[in-house]
């Protein structure tokens, strides 16, 4: 994706001094802890001297300040540096089938503001991402915040995207909406990085930062109208050539049958094991008119013996392709969440049951299988991961310091 910056109406800064490197000692306070500039060189391994011209690039920029002084050891206490998280602030959104979440967050991901509506991906680009870029307005300007202060733009969409260009690839439930230029529209308004993914994978960074930040390998399972994975391992993101990685939902299981796909194949794990698919073999059975995940949901929680076989059959399907996961990428944390993970421990037991019977004994000897704590907020809190990691990369904080600098 490429870097666009914009300073209209920005208020004047004056242009640190051309230090290349800059971002190596970032990368080091990006934690957030304070540290002194003797403890950025032994860290790092570069001269006091260097290491002093770097931090104070970093703060012409806005994006290092002091935080006071460490314990004096005789004569004057050294500075501590850290992250200033105000320095900027980026834009978080879920934009789901039938709900928009949007929020305003800091570089630290801490939310500023929020705003929330019920307006359906089906209405097309046009209507969504134009109430989505007023929202923006709305909420930098709740927060006191200029235009020139947002860095960058986080978007997650329920359908398959082709993450470099940041364009919908045939969503199946998205029309209008196929290879249409995301990034493109909203950068009309706003000229930021604008990076663009499917939900489940912003599930996952959501989750992963929110509630597991010291694991490097994780699998969060969206189980809803669709059934796909976000993989995180060794720490990174994991999307495939296409894109396409963790699409579960479309691997054939052994109780699917013929049943049919909207994929156009036979026996597919959504074609037995999502909201509608439970909806529909449930609805015959208990004689109702079942419409998706929510009526399922309600029928378990109502203690109906045949909701609660086929909750737990749902979890012993999805357990057969996560046993293969778990095989061939070795997690250390498995989270179960989408609309059909409020079922509770009925979908998980179902999961467990499978998972610990088919994978290899030392993949699971210390795998966890957790629902997802976030809930509805793993989708917004990852978008706003996906910018703030993209703000402070590397590259990104040397090319805004050679913007800066006039290079």
């Amino acid at each position: 994706m490429p870097i666009v910056t914009s300073h209209g109406g920005s208020r004047p800064r004056p242009a640190p001094p051309s230090i290349p490197g800059a971002s190596e000692i970032f990368q080091v306070l990006r934690d957030g802890r304070p540290r002194t500039r003797a403890e950025l060189a032994q860290i790092t391994g570069l001269a006091r001297s260097t290491v002093a011209a770097r931090v104070d690039a970093l703060m012409t920029l806005g994006f290092v300040s002091p935080t006071g002084g460490a314990v004096s050891t005789g004569g004057r206490p050294p500075s501590l540096f850290a992250l200033n998280p105000a320095a900027r602030v980026v834009i978080g959104a879920d934009l789901g089938a039938t709900h928009a979440i949007v929020i305003l967050a800091d570089l630290a991901g801490e939310e500023l503001a929020r705003e929330r509506s019920g307006i359906s991906i089906a209405d097309g680009p046009d209507a969504v991402l134009g109430w989505f870029v007023s929202a923006i307005g709305r909420l930098l300007a709740s927060a006191g915040r200029a235009t020139a202060d947002l860095a960058a733009i986080g978007i997650g969409l329920p359908g398959p995207v082709e993450h470099d260009t940041g364009r919908p690839i045939n969503p199946p439930i998205m029309p209008g909406w196929d290879r249409f230029d995301v990034p493109g529209f909203v950068q009309e308004t706003f000229a930021v990085p604008v990076l663009v993914d499917n939900d489940v994978n912003i599930m996952a960074l959501g989750e992963q930062s929110a509630n597991w930040p010291e694991i490097d390998d994780l699998v969060f399972i969206k189980v809803a109208t669709g059934i796909g994975a976000g993989i995180i391992s060794g720490g990174i993101l994991q999307r495939g050539a296409q894109g396409t990685a963790g699409d579960l939902g479309h691997v054939r299981v052994a109780s699917g049958g013929d049943a049919p796909c909207r994929c156009g194949n036979l026996g597919c794990l959504e074609a037995v094991a999502s909201g509608p698919a439970l909806a529909a073999s449930l609805g015959g059975a208990v004689q109702q008119d079942l419409m998706g995940s929510q009526d399922v949901i309600d029928l378990v929680r109502s203690g109906d013996a045949r909701a609660l076989q086929a909750i737990r059959q749902a979890g012993r399907d999805i357990g057969d392709v996560v046993a293969m996961c778990i095989n061939l990428i070795n997690p250390s944390v498995v989270v179960i969440g989408g609309s059909l993970a409020q079922a509770g421990e009925h979908l998980l037991a179902g999961i467990r049951e499978v998972v610990y019977t088919r994978s290899l004994p030392l993949a699971t000897e210390h795998l966890r299988i957790a629902p997802s704590v976030s809930g509805q907020n793993a989708g917004v809190t990852g978008a706003a991961v996906l910018a703030i990691s993209h703000v402070l990369s590397p590259a990104a904080i040397d090319a805004v310091g050679a913007v800066m600098a006039g290079e």
